[in-house]
């Protein structure tokens, strides 16, 4: 009988297949770490150009922002330039509210009514006077809230019985007492409301009825 022994052909087969498992080893590492390279390469890119990006967008803000702060100057320069222009305007108009005032004073006091006075301050005028009733402070109101172009708002403050001397006569008469606004020009055309309907003035209590 003829005997072979194969240990040492199994030995180099399995020396072999050692072998070619650490190769295959290697190659995975091998193969890993270019993965892995590659991978970090195309992040490191992708990085770099959000970066970039991201440098370009926060530079058009930047000149956006100053764009937007010398549109914003402007406009507060426009705005003030608007305002002194109104003021030189508003002065230049206000000039001649007295004679308007006066005029329209004239024109709207009715018969029975008596001015003894009036003051302005700013855009309103304090008027004190004495009527024949109160029929005639009302009549008056309603011509300084509807019918004055430049007269609006009258708001009756006090109204009171009173009694006039004049030598020995003694005459009972309505004494009152009203604010009105002054428009100025640039509020003379614009369109008002219809005022409401002005109520019949009540006399004070301290001072009763008017006869």
């Amino acid at each position: 009988m003829i005997r072979i022994n194969l240990l040492p052909h199994r030995e180099e087969k399995r020396k072999q297949k050692q072998a070619a498992f650490v190769a295959l080893l290697a190659l995975g590492g091998v193969v890993g770490v270019a993965v892995v390279l590659m991978v970090g390469a195309y992040n490191a890119r992708a990085i770099s150009i959000q970066e970039e990006r991201n440098g370009a967008l926060t530079s058009a803000i930047g000149e956006l922002d100053k764009k937007i702060a010398r549109i914003a100057t402007l406009k507060q320069e426009i705005e003030a330039l608007k305002a002194r222009q109104q003021a030189v305007e508003d002065l230049q108009g206000d000039r001649n509210q007295p004679v308007y005032l006066l005029d329209e004073l004239v024109k709207q006091t009715p018969a029975g009514v008596y001015l003894k006075g009036f003051r302005q301050e700013g855009q309103k005028v304090t008027v004190d006077g004495y009527a024949q009733s109160q029929e005639r402070v009302s009549e008056l109101l309603r011509n300084l809230a509807g019918a004055s172009p430049w007269l609006e708002k009258p708001e009756l403050i006090e109204v009171k019985a009173a009694a006039l001397t004049q030598g020995r006569l003694v005459r009972k008469v309505v004494e009152f007492n009203l604010i009105v606004n002054i428009r100025r020009p640039r509020d003379k055309d614009v369109v008002q409301p219809t005022s409401p309907p002005v109520p019949a003035p009540t006399p004070s209590a301290a001072g009763g009825q008017a006869g």
